[in-house]
């Protein structure tokens, strides 16, 4: 079974801190999404305004479990979306298909 990918695009609301943003991820990576079954890795990208996270888990279960659960994350989840505009938030879930 492949590994699978959450990927999101978003732009941060306008006059967010980038540091106090990437510091907030860290929090919420170390403090709950680390811990879940299949975690792999999160990465943060972006390109002039627009961001991405791309978190890859062991299995697209892991993933959607993931997403369902993600209300567990309480305050940590609380303070990284308080930099994101929301309504610019796309999610596509994807398989690796192959990786080099």
């Amino acid at each position: 079974m492949s590994n699978a990918v959450f990927f999101c695009t978003f732009k941060l609301k306008n006059g967010a801190s980038v540091a106090d943003f990437l510091l907030a991820a860290e929090n919420l990576n170390n403090g709950y999404i680390s811990k879940q079954k299949g975690y792999i890795s999160w990465q943060q990208l972006v390109d002039g305004d627009t961001w991405a996270d791309a978190l890859t888990f062991e299995t697209m279960e892991d993933v959607k479990a993931f997403e369902a659960n993600s209300a567990g994350a309480g305050e940590l989840a609380g303070n990284f979306y308080s930099f994101i505009n929301l309504s610019s938030c796309k999610v596509n879930y994807f398989s690796v298909e192959r990786s080099y």
